[in-house]
């Protein structure tokens, strides 16, 4: 099902409506969007979005680097360019990264990924592909298109390349029609920090749904929106050049934790190509709760999927401090000293009272 595309493609429309106006117009609408921030309604029910612009990126990316005082941090072999931010090369064994700084406490949001993915490999001879995340850990490299393994929150991939059918048709094994997933592939992934991402099938145990997405080397822009409203995870895209939405991915029930980072990162292997990442918008969504909603939507601690059983993380004990350590010493010394002397007074005693009964 298709849906009008976002701010950018509103935006347009209403540009141009206020070129051929007067000039109240375009003071009406100025007043509206103020600094870019005010509300717009979206959808045919109370919803409203605002632009958080300390959880997005967009040219000239201003607020980018290594430094503390940077909103968002490279990290690996990403680098700013003039038009976009490259997380990887078209290069072998290449590992890029983008992370906010700043932690999201929005309770209903969508972000909005306007992405690039092209390179010089033909068909299935490019990879891997990028991810966008959010994640209570942030800065952490791994193998997970470049970010750790058995991560904490939600992953979003976009999968270049098909290492599960390769790997059939090494053993000479054929998938049924049913089952054969056509790449690039988007998929999406809740963890508590128990899951491991599954290289070799390309995360089919633990995805929550996907689609494929036709997305590399077009000449045309494409763009991927994250939503999640009232614990409900919504995956869209856009690459098709028509500036319409297109359904991915929904799944009821997903429960994410307030306070957790925004990223996206590549890597690749053997195979390689350019992901590059344009802009990162995030929009704060209000909607109206009933009562009843607002006793179920209470925060949570851990990511979870209602309906779907995660393995229990046992968290590790935290290490013992030095005094902590010492006491413990201390005391054990003095229990032994103290449970010796109370055996040698008891033996003693036993001693007297049988030569008392001899004599």
């Amino acid at each position: 099902m298709a849906a009008t595309l976002g701010p950018s493609g509103w935006w347009q429309r209403w540009r141009r409506r206020v070129s051929a106006g007067n000039g109240s117009r375009m003071l009406l609408l100025l007043l509206l969007l103020g600094s870019g921030q005010g509300p717009r309604q979206v959808g045919a029910g109370q919803t409203f979005e605002y632009l958080k612009r300390e959880h997005s990126l967009s040219k000239p990316y201003q607020g980018v680097g290594t430094g503390s005082s940077s909103l968002w941090n490279l990290m690996g072999n990403a680098m700013v360019m003039t038009q976009y931010i490259r997380l990887t090369p078209d290069m072998q064994s290449k590992q890029g990264a983008l992370w906010n700084r700043v932690p999201c406490f929005l309770r209903d949001w969508e972000l909005q990924v306007h992405f690039k993915i092209h390179g010089q490999g033909k068909k299935n001879l490019h990879g891997d592909g990028l991810a966008i995340w959010y994640t209570k850990d942030r800065m952490q490299p791994g193998p997970v298109f470049g970010n750790m393994d058995k991560f904490v929150g939600l992953g979003v991939f976009v999968d270049t390349y098909p290492n599960e059918e390769k790997q059939q048709e090494a053993q000479k094994r054929r998938y049924s029609p049913g089952v054969q997933r056509v790449f690039p592939y988007i998929s999406a992934m809740v963890n508590n920090g128990s899951l491991s991402y599954d290289h070799e099938r390309d995360g089919r145990p633990t995805e929550l749904g996907g689609c494929t997405a036709i997305v590399r080397n077009l000449h045309y822009d494409t763009f991927l929106v994250i939503r999640y409203v009232k614990r409900h995870l919504t995956i869209m895209m856009d690459i098709d050049g028509k500036h319409e939405w297109r359904d991915c991915i929904e799944v009821p029930g997903v429960r994410l934790p307030r306070g957790y980072y925004f990223g996206t990162s590549s890597i690749t292997g053997d195979l390689s190509d350019n992901h590059d990442v344009i802009s990162l918008k995030l929009f704060e969504l209000t909607v109206e709760r009933t009562p009843e909603e607002e006793k179920l939507h209470r925060d949570v601690f851990l990511p979870s999927v209602d309906n779907m059983k995660l393995p229990e993380v046992t968290a590790p004990l935290p290490p013992l401090s030095g005094l902590a350590l010492f006491l413990i010493v201390f005391f054990s010394l003095v229990s032994s000293v103290f449970a010796i002397v109370i055996g040698i007074i008891l033996y003693n005693k036993w001693q007297d009272q049988s030569r008392k009964r001899f004599y």
